[in-house]
């Protein structure tokens, strides 16, 4: 069985998500909101639906996502009641009428193979009051790769896409990061334990941009520096294995990049970067990075 848990705080969309849990072709899946203080009350928009869905509402006293995302995730699922499966779904994202469907059609060709489900997505943009083409991706594929994709403009991905095994998520929780910003990257890298991310093609979740969402909003850069300073530096410590010399290359110069966008680097970073491009040492890569640390010290 899937547990849908919802963190909720923001009205605006909520019903749409609702409406199309409604609208599954297959209800085989629990319904878990937790609500994070919000504001905007969303019981009668609840009790509206609480006919056509299996519902478990809990209001919290305090808002956590205002400090820490990934807690407020947390405590969500920790409303889960022995569900296998979690798909984590945003306030303001909302799924195509056969995804629990086409997730249960599957279910034999990913079972005990992947511990990552991975939809294909449309992206809703409110601004422009346009929904983009399907984006789809590799059927099976390495999460690491997966990733790669991404970080070269090539691919996408956000929290609302991936159902994840409860098993994987009780191993490995949420790694914390400001405004949880890289947290489900990561989330996508640890839980597969190196099993490749599956990927159903054939149905979409809909994942919103607007002003009101984090990753619409213009004025928490700094925060999200601060993030991939603490992401880079995890995935350059533990996830190049299998990745080639030049990839590898390319996200260890992004760590020292991400750092850059903040502050000067410091000395024990710099040691760490010089440990790294030796490693897996090309002569350019070396040379640049070195005219770079004698700048940074005698200029």
């Amino acid at each position: 069985m899937i547990a849908i848990v919802i963190p909720y705080y923001k009205h605006t969309f909520f019903e749409e998500a609702l409406q199309s849990l409604a609208s599954q072709t297959d209800k085989r899946f629990n319904v878990y909101i937790g609500d994070d203080a919000s504001p905007e009350n969303p019981k009668e928009l609840i009790e509206k639906y609480n006919e056509q869905l299996n519902i478990k509402y809990l209001r919290f006293d305090n808002n956590l996502g205002s400090t820490s995302l990934t807690q407020q995730w947390k405590r969500c699922i920790d409303l889960i009641e022995g569900e296998e499966w979690i798909l984590l779904l945003g306030d303001d994202d909302y799924l195509g009428d056969n995804v629990i469907e086409s997730w249960y059609s599957n279910l034999e060709v990913f079972k005990e193979k992947s511990n990552v489900i991975r939809f294909s997505t449309k992206v809703k943009n409110e601004k422009a009051g346009t929904i983009s083409k399907t984006v789809t991706h590799p059927i099976w594929e390495k999460p690491i790769d997966s990733y790669y994709r991404r970080f070269k403009g090539k691919s996408r991905s956000s929290l609302s896409e991936y159902i994840f095994s409860t098993t994987s998520y009780n191993k490995f929780g949420f790694a914390e990061h400001p405004l949880a910003w890289h947290s489900d990257d990561r989330m996508w890298l640890e839980y597969s334990e190196n099993k490749d991310i599956y990927t159903i093609n054939d149905a979409q979740i809909y994942i919103r941009t607007s002003e009101i969402n984090i990753s619409g909003k213009q004025d928490n850069f700094d925060l999200k520096n601060m993030a991939s300073i603490q992401f880079y530096k995890y995935l350059v410590s533990n996830k190049l294995t299998h990745l080639n010399k030049n990839k590898k290359l390319e996200f260890i110069l992004q760590y020292e990049s991400s750092i850059k966008k903040v502050r000067e680097l410091k000395m024990d970073e710099w040691k760490f970067l010089g440990r790294l491009y030796l490693k897996y040492f090309k002569v350019i890569y070396v040379l640049k990075y070195s005219k770079r640390f004698l700048k940074s010290r005698f200029i």
